[in-house]
């Protein structure tokens, strides 16, 4: 809960939010945030965690670290880890 809460605040003010040593199981209140299914609301950007419905700072970044040398996770957010880290990678 205090993790979700810590989140929220980074979501809100634009803040970099590091989960350490992920499993191959992720929590679902994750998903908003990994497939980043943000909406407008009153002209805002918003995202839906647990909850609450709320803003969405453009500067917010969220990053995971595992420790498994050969993690498994759904499709989607494989597609996403994969994206992220190639954009990583060419821009140094």
């Amino acid at each position: 809960k205090n993790f979700l809460r810590t989140l929220e605040n980074g979501i809100r003010f634009g803040k970099w939010g590091l989960m350490e040593n992920v499993g191959e199981e992720l929590d679902a209140s994750l998903e908003p945030i990994l497939l980043q299914q943000k909406f407008k609301s009153g002209g805002q950007d918003m995202i839906k965690l647990g909850d609450k419905e709320i803003n969405y700072h453009p500067n917010f970044k969220f990053y995971m670290q595992t420790k498994l040398a050969n993690p498994h996770y759904p499709p989607e957010i494989q597609a996403i880890a994969l994206h992220n880290c190639k954009h990583e990678a060419g821009m140094q």
